[in-house]
């Protein structure tokens, strides 16, 4: 496994995927305690969308398991080593059969775009591992691949192509992200998405500091207090900001078309 000393020296290569295979598989499994890897790893994903990255330990979640700290050890040397082989099992609840149902490149990027989004929400922790790791699993990358496919059938040049990427799937991160964090604010704060909502923007449109400032902004505010629940809004606002990605690589693809016809 990767020792954290390794992690620190050399972080651009240190993952718990480039390790040796044959000795990743051969501590997957016949350990003590009658645990094995996949049993630890679904644990860690439960305490971590229950409590948060900050709060994961070794012994605490040898404590969930009903195992010394020590046993751990025959699975996994860092606590690093848990959040790559949790991150990557988060990827493998994207359903691929079902974005390579969904048909054109613009079905399949909103389909993938979703199911990520979805994946954030559900995980609140994935959101701040983000450039921590490598994500270099293999759910991560047969994701990875399936995001390069449908953009690759853009019909954007291959130069645009992780623009484009880019564009939709960090729109999705940033998006996801913010989700999930609201949805954590209002679940501590003992309150439904709705009623969260419904208090913090009442809080500030009736501070009088920002009247003067909110004017401008009165009328969308309104038609979003009356839009419904907010989960609506979140897919609503969703729905449509892909629909402007999407339209935005159509144009840029016609627009490269355009360009190659008049230098001819």
């Amino acid at each position: 496994m990767v020792k954290a000393a390794d992690r620190a020296k050399n972080p651009a290569r240190s993952s718990v995927w480039l390790e040796n295979r044959d000795n990743r598989a051969a501590r997957s499994g016949g350990g003590p305690a009658g645990l094995d890897r996949e049993r630890i790893v679904a644990a860690s994903i439960r305490m971590l969308d229950e409590e948060g990255l900050a709060k994961l330990s070794m012994r605490k979640l040898a404590t969930e398991l009903n195992v010394t700290a020590m046993s751990l050890y025959w699975y996994v040397d860092t606590k690093d080593d848990i959040i790559e082989y949790a991150i990557d099992t988060c990827y493998g609840e994207i359903d691929l059969a079902e974005v390579d149902a969904a048909g054109d490149w613009r079905d399949r990027i909103k389909a993938l775009a979703l199911a990520y989004r979805r994946m954030l929400v559900r995980h609140p922790w994935m959101s701040p591992c983000a450039g921590q790791y490598l994500n270099i699993g293999p759910h991560a990358i047969a994701v990875g691949s399936k995001i390069h496919e449908a953009v690759r059938d853009t019909g954007l040049p291959i130069e645009r192509q992780p623009s484009a990427m880019s564009a939709v799937f960090q729109f999705v991160y940033g998006y996801g992200t913010i989700e999930s964090q609201f949805q954590r604010q209002a679940h501590e704060a003992g309150m439904s998405q709705d009623d969260f909502y419904g208090e913090a923007i009442k809080a500030f449109r009736d501070d009088p500091q920002f009247i003067g400032n909110l004017e401008s902004m009165a009328e969308l505010l309104d038609e979003r207090a009356s839009h419904g629940k907010v989960s609506d809004i979140w897919d609503r606002d969703f729905a449509y900001a892909l629909e402007v990605l999407i339209a935005g690589i159509e144009v840029m693809v016609e627009r490269g078309r355009t360009e190659a016809t008049t230098e001819q």
